[in-house]
């Protein structure tokens, strides 16, 4: 009976064995840390605003993306095959996209939910740029998406108030 626990714990080692040494576990635990961070960023701002997708939904959009492109590099990959896991990224992060985006009824009829489908689709490409190593894009996409997000809507208020004044 002895021999089968053996072949147990040695089947299971094996299973436990895609991280070969400290080097590569640092490379996954940060890169999937700092797509939660970066994805944390932008749930947090979303959240704030009082939009559906918040702080856990960009997180696991961002650790997502960021997974299936580490997976493949750990494998081996070549290029092809990443290009088809980031094809399938920015397809399929459009279908939970759809879901935020709203059109109210009526003759006032509104689309609602765009700029938190964009910014679900552009938490996936920060994802892909963490997972493939690309820590910097993504800090320097995270910091623009925040920009924008907080900025352009506080700037566009301000212009649009001055030309109402202007048109008096």
């Amino acid at each position: 009976m002895s021999g089968w626990w053996t072949e147990v714990g040695t089947t299971l080692a094996a299973e436990f064995s895609d991280i070969a040494d400290a080097s590569e576990l640092t490379i996954i635990c940060t890169r999937l840390l700092m797509a939660a961070l970066l994805g944390g960023l932008l749930g947090f701002e979303r959240e704030h605003s009082g939009k559906a997708a918040g702080i856990r939904t960009h997180m696991l959009v961002c650790m997502g993306a960021a997974l299936f492109v580490l997976v493949p590099s750990q494998v081996a990959g070549g290029a092809g095959e990443m290009g088809r896991v980031i094809q399938g990224i920015a397809a399929g992060i459009g279908f939970i996209g759809a879901g935020t985006i709203l059109k109210g009824a009526g003759d006032e009829s509104q689309v609602k939910g765009l700029t938190t489908a964009a910014g679900l689709w552009l938490t996936a490409a920060i994802g892909v740029a963490v997972g493939t190593g690309l820590e910097a894009t993504a800090v320097l996409s995270t910091l623009l998406a925040l920009l924008i997000l907080g900025v352009v809507p506080w700037l566009a208020t301000r212009l649009l108030k001055k030309k109402d004044e202007s048109d008096r």
